[in-house]
């Protein structure tokens, strides 16, 4: 049965995040200035994984801009803003708040098929973005190149008019599946052969500080030589293995990143029967990946079992059960408090889910600096 997204169901969305918001903040004892248990008091700062580096000069432009984050990721690594191009008026708006100072086309002005990129030769150092990647991903059936959706030719005539001295390009892991060896080869590469050298590889975003699992994949393009020799993709920061804790930083989780409050887990149950076994009806969120159980995997029955399907109306925002807000996802997203998004709740959502998580555009943003240095 299909589902539609009507107007009288977005309203009715939007005036239960509103009631669940409320809840959230002005749960207080008889009046007082604390709220009754620390919901919402997050503890994950992303800033603290993008150190300010001072601008050195190098110039970026981005293309498919969405919400922010390769620029967000980028411009903390220094990279000067040179123009954000993107086809949604309601990012234009979100970057445009965020950014006043930005030079962003949005709407018809955004639309990459319409725009004559030679006008930036010489004055970009870098092109960077995310070609729609629905065409390739699983929810989007991966119809890869026959997609209306597929804005790689777009992306790659934009390389070779601006010539910038590397390009940056991101992407789902989907991409790389076998049943699109010939359309990365024929229409990724074979333009660019001869122009840029590439590196391919894949991302994920807990292993950059991210409370999230999110893997992108990433092409960087130099065009010269000797730059694609030096790079070196970056390496990550944070870990689950406890025995390269003393080298690198501990991956953290939900709870530890909004600051939920440790209420405890339920024993083992005696049977599956003997508890509510679904996804979101676990009494606390542990932040080690050895405690997650895939439900649809469990070996006692030879074909695994079916997991359970829920209405979002299983879980109201009354009785202290809220739903996560705006803030919230954009938190685990690795977007800064002060990164704010326009449009209605699920325009928000949208931005945040389409985009990068800034300190992974951070790390990749440094990696290159140490190329072209």
């Amino acid at each position: 049965m299909s589902y539609t997204l009507t107007h009288e169901r977005r309203a009715e969305y939007r005036r239960t995040t509103q009631r669940s918001n409320e809840r959230k903040r002005l749960a207080l004892v008889d009046g007082a200035l604390e709220p009754v248990h620390p919901v919402n008091t997050p503890r994950f700062d992303p800033k603290e994984l993008m150190p300010q580096i001072a601008p050195h000069g190098l110039r970026a432009l981005s293309m498919f801009t969405g919400g922010g984050g390769l620029d967000l990721g980028f411009e903390r690594a220094g990279f000067t803003h040179a123009a954000a191009y993107e086809i949604l008026d309601i990012c234009g708006e979100t970057l445009a708040h965020n950014r006043p100072d930005w030079n962003v086309f949005a709407g018809a002005e955004g639309d990459v098929r319409k725009v004559d990129w030679r006008q930036y030769r010489s004055e970009v150092d870098l092109l960077h973005g995310g070609p729609p990647c629905q065409p390739f991903s699983v929810a989007g059936h991966q119809r890869g190149e026959e997609d209306e959706r597929n804005m790689w030719p777009s992306f790659i005539k934009a390389v070779l008019a601006i010539r910038p001295r590397v390009f940056v390009a991101e992407n789902v892991p989907g991409l790389l599946n076998p049943k699109f060896k010939d359309f990365v080869e024929q229409v990724i590469e074979a333009p660019l052969k001869g122009s840029y050298k590439l590196h391919r590889f894949i991302m994920q975003a807990d292993r950059f500080g991210v409370p999230q699992t999110r893997k992108r994949v990433l092409i960087i393009g130099f065009r010269n030589a000797t730059d694609h020799a030096r790079y070196v993709p970056p390496a990550p920061t944070h870990t689950t293995e406890p025995e390269l804790m003393d080298e690198l930083s501990r991956c953290i989780g939900v709870r530890e990143a909004l600051g939920l409050p440790d209420i405890g887990m339920d024993g083992i149950a005696p049977t599956l029967r003997s508890g509510f076994t679904g996804p979101r009806s676990c009494t606390g969120v542990v932040n080690s990946k050895a405690s997650m159980v895939t439900w649809g995997k469990l070996e006692v029955w030879p074909n695994g079992v079916q997991r359970e399907r829920e209405l979002a109306s299983n879980f109201p925002p009354e009785n202290g059960h809220f739903r996560m807000s705006v803030q919230d996802c954009a938190l685990l997203q690795g977007f800064p408090a002060d990164w704010t998004f326009k449009g209605a709740v699920y325009q928000q959502l949208g931005q945040i889910g389409n985009s990068v998580c800034p300190p992974v555009a951070y790390h990749v943003a440094r990696s290159i600096l140490a190329a072209l240095a």
